[in-house]
């Protein structure tokens, strides 16, 4: 399957790939994209069906394994050889089995999804639902609201440790994102049984929020079990979306992976 996504690319070096997570955009990378372009060739996507990617016209890969080789012939329509990869919750899961099969230099996994019991993951996807229901908002009261710090707090409590670091417009971005994602419903769907199975052999970092509440740092135990000579590292202080969080800590977890230096 050939994908047909939108990006955005920055920089030069050796190529470094950004993967979001559910419901997301290739925005969620903004506070560290200029960061890792300062030494990588970034290419941050938008997921098919995703911000402003469409949806394939034979439809989503049902599985894991189909977006992934979807995802692996993105790159080479790009003349991209095993890239690094760096991937959020959905985009971490992506990541890991991309360089579980070969097709990634090296990956870092930001709260990758395939950690957790089908309980866990079905209370995930119902908490993003709902935030996603709240984005239906018409767009003017969610602009107003988003500019008042406490309701941007509430709005983004649950993805973000510290809310009030996103601005107003990326929150507005984000929730717009969020409801507009046309591939939602479909990829939480086919994602409520999936478990992370894979055994890497190039350079892996899991890294985890220690305040993420959508998939909880308890479930970087099971990472740490399944994946043994992974780097693992403790994002404190931080959410499910860290890349708002601490963008310096973010940012420099990446480029410890892929060997990079600023």
């Amino acid at each position: 399957m050939q994908l047909d996504l939108v990006y955005e690319r920055r920089g030069a070096g050796e190529p470094l790939v950004l993967l979001h997570g559910i419901g997301h955009h290739w925005r969620a990378w903004e506070p560290v994209l200029d960061k890792l372009a300062t030494v990588h060739d970034v290419i941050a996507v938008d997921l098919p069906g995703f911000g402003r990617s469409p949806m394939p016209e034979t439809g989503l890969p049902h599985d894991m394994t189909r977006l992934v080789g979807a995802i692996a012939s993105f790159f080479a329509a790009l003349d991209l050889d095993r890239p690094h990869v760096a991937g959020n919750s959905l985009g971490g899961a992506i990541a890991l089995e991309l360089a579980a099969t070969g097709q990634a230099a090296s990956a870092t996994a930001l709260s990758p999804a395939g950690f957790c019991t089908p309980a866990q993951l079905r209370r995930a996807v119902t908490v993003l639902r709902l935030h996603r229901y709240a984005a239906h908002l018409p767009e003017p009261v969610m602009r107003r609201m988003l500019r008042v710090g406490p309701l941007r707090a509430v709005s983004f409590g649950m993805l973000l440790a510290r809310p009030g670091r996103i601005s107003p417009e990326a929150a507005l971005a984000d929730s717009l994102a969020l409801r507009n994602a046309r591939a939602f419903e479909t990829v939480a769907r086919n994602g409520l049984r999936y478990a992370f199975q894979g055994a890497p052999t190039v350079p892996v970092t899991v890294a985890w929020g220690t305040r993420d509440r959508i998939l909880p740092y308890r479930q970087a135990a099971l990472a740490r079990q399944l994946l043994p000579a992974a780097r693992h590292v403790d994002l404190a202080g931080c959410g499910h979306v860290p890349m708002h969080d601490d963008p310096d800590l973010v940012a420099s977890v990446i480029l410890a992976t892929t060997g990079a230096t600023v």
